[in-house]
């Protein structure tokens, strides 16, 4: 008996999380009695066929499906004429809407996501709708005299269409990280390469919300990797706009030295600096190590100075290079890789070095030895 209770309750625990899985898409789709609609899993890389059904002579319908977690699917009536869902295990779905402008006018119950989903689709749509008739506008009479005063017209329309929503999406994503519609909404484009979400931070705490939650889920994981190849990229792009400013164009620098003193490269503006990292492990920085203590030595006296950023992660070997080395200007790295140094100055390998001028501009880079000596030379 106890046995057989037991298998019972197994059953039962087996059924009820089933059930917490199962899905349903119910609704009644305007004009479309006889017509199929159908149901595709949306992925990354394919369209995947989960159900289809005939709807009735009233218009009505009804599928069901199983999801562990947040899903997108598209609810199909004809190409180009779909609604797009977010659905979650457990939730009923009621779809309604017209067969002919199903994609544009559908509504849709008892999933809070595809709500979300659905806000930002037609949103969306309408504002590209608004920003492309603008476009086709202004290309048409872009050369006429006799449209100056539209153009400029057109023009203020066009940014204001691009403002508007690109302010609404990221106040989207800052306000639901943790929904996968962010996810949606994160990806919308303008053009080709041409993302309407513009705010990096924003996008990096939705991605990082998501992959703590969803770290398996394939759209969550692309959605991170994306996050930080383009938050890289801006950071390289920003370091492009500094090294192209008439100004300071190098990042500060603020490490610890062997003695735990932290070190500013700012607080050497007024001398010409020569910024480099390097690796106590390294035979060429070791050589070339030799090479910069000739130069300090030569041109110390004349205003030149060395800061060495070192990318190890052994202390000790670090401590030995320096003594054995005989290198007596600014010596700093964390003993973590020096990784924010690295990415601020776009490092991929050491030695790499930036010769740095009397304000902080960057003039040369990669500077060695007989190169080095002549620019000093010239600068000194």
């Amino acid at each position: 008996m106890n046995k057989t209770l037991a298998l019972l309750a197994i059953v039962i625990l087996m059924v009820s999380c089933g059930k917490k899985n199962n899905f349903t898409i119910s609704g009644k789709i305007d004009g479309g009695a006889g017509k199929s609609i159908y149901l595709n899993h949306l992925t990354l890389t394919a369209l995947i066929p989960v159900d289809s059904v005939k709807l009735d002579k009233a218009g009505e319908f009804k599928m069901k499906g199983r999801v562990s977690e947040p899903t997108y699917f598209l609810l199909k009536l004809s190409d180009g004429n779909f609604a797009t869902l977010l659905v979650d295990s457990a939730e009923n779905l009621t779809i309604t809407g017209s067969f002919k402008q199903f994609a544009s006018d559908y509504t849709v119950k008892g999933s809070d996501n595809s709500s979300k989903v659905r806000d930002l689709t037609l949103k969306f749509a309408a504002a590209k709708s608004k920003t492309d008739s603008l476009q086709k506008l202004y290309q048409k009479h872009q050369n006429d005299p006799l449209f100056t005063s539209d153009l400029t017209k057109w023009n203020s329309e066009y940014a204001k269409q691009v403002n508007d929503y690109t302010i609404y999406l990221n106040d989207f994503v800052k306000r639901n990280p943790f929904s996968m519609a962010s996810v949606y909404g994160l990806y919308q484009k303008w053009s080709e390469n041409n993302y309407v979400a513009n705010d990096f931070q924003a996008m990096k705490t939705a991605a990082s919300a998501l992959y703590a939650v969803y770290p398996k889920n394939d759209q969550v994981k692309a959605l991170y990797n994306n996050a930080l190849t383009i938050i890289r990229e801006q950071k390289n792009a920003r370091l492009n706009d500094l090294m192209s400013q008439s100004a300071v164009n190098s990042p500060n620098i603020k490490l610890p030295d062997v003695s735990g003193i932290t070190r500013d490269l700012w607080s050497l503006h007024g001398k010409n600096v020569l910024l480099h990292f390097w690796s106590a492990k390294d035979k060429t920085c070791r050589i070339q190590n030799q090479v910069l203590v000739e130069l300090y030595a030569k041109y110390k006296s004349r205003g030149f100075e060395i800061f060495m950023v070192s990318v190890d992660d052994d202390k000790a070997a670090w401590s030995a290079a320096i003594a054995e080395d005989h290198l007596t200007w600014i010596n700093v790295g964390d003993m973590k890789g020096s990784i924010s140094a690295l990415m601020n100055y776009n490092i991929h390998s050491v030695p790499a070095n930036y010769l740095l001028d009397k304000e902080g501009k960057i003039v040369a880079k990669n500077l060695q030895g007989p190169e080095l000596n002549s620019a000093l030379a010239k600068i000194l």
